[in-house]
């Protein structure tokens, strides 16, 4: 099991590497594939002259998960507010300054940032542009021209926990990341967190795989879009009893939800960001629910407020209070999810939001 407990020096390297071009202002590297493709289809309301543009992280746009939520999110707003849209997508993290600054030079009137790791050029980027806007996913506000759109996933994900651990007949759960950054280990954290508030309050001694809150250690795949990784350590937790697995990783937990319709039903997925259901719906089988965050609609609400000229950068929170983050249906698995435990479900959330019962990650956005 390959494992990574921190970022590595070479990552903060490449970050320096990265703030570096920014300010020598490299030629940029448009992704022509994708500025190609990125007209969003249908859409019915009076043209304004706003200009919405995305940079997604390496997973692609066709993640099934946080880039195509915020694609999705885009291509509402063209929909409904008239916007012009795109999005340029990045390959590498050495793509992230040169494809921000190609959408400053295209006129963006925002420029949303898709994902934690894109932070630093962001900021790099911000203040190389002072008059540019931009948002990103993930992350906080930089001032005075960068809004974060944030979600304690935490929450969401205890939720997650909880139903896997009641939902488990093995009595082995496992969750895996790509990355060891926030955005990531609150969902696992929080996952934890679940399973071990189930096994106190039922008297049962769920084993989690995969993932220690308090040492921030455990199985990473090292990337976002490796379903090739995804495979090998859902093939790893099945071999050690584990029935039901929460990837947090992108494209590369497709490789956890193929290796789970292989298993002839002895694994299932706790998918997240977007409804596994419908996004992935190649697996939808597979899905026991998704732990969702309504990325959608954040970056929805951030080009509304900008076309408006009300942009403010204003952290958003996504929470189980304002439900901008929660659990989805059980689709497929309604019927096989005990009636108690889904009542049980309905308590846990309800003490959440009260403040009863309280997220002790320190992955939380503040």
């Amino acid at each position: 099991m390959r494992r990574v407990s921190k970022v590595t020096a070479a990552a903060v390297g490449v970050t320096l590497a990265l703030t570096a071009t920014a300010a020598c202002g490299s030629k940029p590297k448009d992704d022509k594939k994708d500025n190609g493709a990125s007209s969003a289809p249908g859409g019915t309301a009076q043209k304004v002259d706003f200009k919405a543009c995305m940079v997604t992280d390496t997973g692609g746009v066709d993640d099934r998960s946080f880039n195509a939520s915020s694609w999705a999110g885009l291509q509402k707003a063209k929909a409904e507010l008239g916007v012009d849209v795109k999005y340029i997508t990045s390959q590498t993290e050495n793509d992230y300054v040169p494809n921000l600054n190609s959408l400053v030079n295209d006129k963006c009137n925002l420029i949303v940032a898709v994902g934690g790791l894109m932070a630093d050029a962001t900021k790099a980027a911000a203040a190389t542009h002072k008059d540019q806007k931009f948002a990103i996913v993930d992350s906080p506000s930089v001032e005075p021209n960068v809004q974060g759109l944030e979600f304690n996933t935490a929450e969401a994900a205890f939720l997650g926990g909880y139903l896997a651990a009641g939902y488990s007949k093995t009595g082995k759960v496992a969750t895996f990341g790509a990355l060891p950054i926030p955005p990531v280990t609150v969902f696992m954290d929080g996952f934890v967190e679940g399973v071990k508030y189930f096994n106190t309050a039922k008297g049962k001694n769920v084993q989690v795989i995969g993932w220690d809150e308090a040492k921030g250690d455990g199985s990473l795949a090292g990337k976002f879009n490796s379903p090739a990784d995804g495979e090998r350590i859902t093939n790893d937790f099945i071999a050690q009893g584990a029935d039901v697995i929460m990837p947090v990783a992108g494209q590369t937990g497709l490789g956890a939800a193929s290796v789970a319709q292989k298993s002839n039903g002895k694994a299932s997925i706790v998918w997240v960001d977007q409804d596994g259901y419908e996004s992935a719906s190649q697996y939808k089988e597979v899905f026991l629910s998704t732990v969702t965050k309504d990325i959608k609609g954040q970056v929805f609400n951030a080009v509304k407020a900008a076309s408006a000229n009300q942009f403010s950068t204003k952290a958003t929170i996504g929470t189980l209070a304002n439900n901008g983050v929660g659990l989805s249906p059980f689709h497929d698995f309604e019927s096989k999810v005990p009636a108690e435990l889904k009542t049980e479900l309905d308590k846990v959330k309800a003490d959440i939001v009260s403040g009863t019962i309280k997220i002790q990650s320190k992955n939380q956005p503040k």
